[in-house]
């Protein structure tokens, strides 16, 4: 795979809480030019990117983020209004209490009252792996599929650990036949991406590709 290849995998990101309009912006440029699956960006910035790109982009959002511990009714009206705002696709962090308390059956629920206000809009559950033992991760694979969200997302960025391939590994053998994984948070070389693909990862969430890529070149 040509290396420029890779980022029609990538959700081009930007985060950070203090993310500027001219740094959104040249997110944007960049997803433009390269291609990348999307852009990830702060819900505050979804109608100013809409409004200036048009279809030109495709935009990913965050709900929950970064501690996944806000009210269901909260993640429904953030996933709405982003919907509304020109988002198409949505990621949303579980309430990771509630799997340390051991209350799948309702993280669960609330993962598919968010894919129900999200409709058919892409949803991607955003787990944080670097807090979960491995029956936890079994069991949000097992939620994730349940509840007909259509990824599940490693990491946030913002947690102590990222993606790992071991958790990769993990998902695959637990999670149901249409359901994706992205991988993201700790993916530093073009190397990290390729091998996150070939593992089988539908997408990479990082805010560094391309100029990962470009310094290869």
């Amino acid at each position: 795979m040509n290396k420029f290849e890779l980022l029609k995998f990538v959700d081009h990101t930007q985060l950070k809480a203090f993310a500027t309009w001219e740094e959104i912006k040249t997110l944007c440029d960049e997803a433009i030019e390269y291609k990348t699956a999307s852009v990830c960006i702060p819900p505050c910035y979804i109608k100013k990117i809409h409004d200036t790109y048009g279809n030109k982009i495709n935009i990913c959002t965050v709900i929950g983020f970064p501690l996944g511990y806000s009210v269901t009714e909260a993640k429904i009206t953030e996933c709405e209004q982003a919907i509304k705002d020109g988002a198409n696709e949505i990621d949303m962090v579980v309430n990771i209490s509630d799997v340390k308390n051991k209350q799948y059956k309702k993280v669960e629920e609330e993962i598919a009252a968010v894919k129900k206000a999200a409709g058919s809009k892409i949803l991607k559950v955003i787990v944080e792996t670097c807090y979960l033992t491995e029956e936890e991760k079994i069991e949000m694979c097992h939620a994730v599929t349940a509840a007909g969200a259509d990824y599940i997302k490693t990491s946030t960025g913002f947690g102590t650990g990222g993606a790992t391939m071991d958790d990769v590994k993990l998902f695959k053998q637990h999670i149901g036949p249409n359901v994706k994984i992205k991988a993201s948070g700790g993916v530093k070389t073009v190397a990290d991406m390729e091998a996150f693909i070939n593992e089988g990862c539908s997408r990479i969430g990082t805010s560094s590709a391309i100029k990962m890529i470009n310094d290869a070149e």
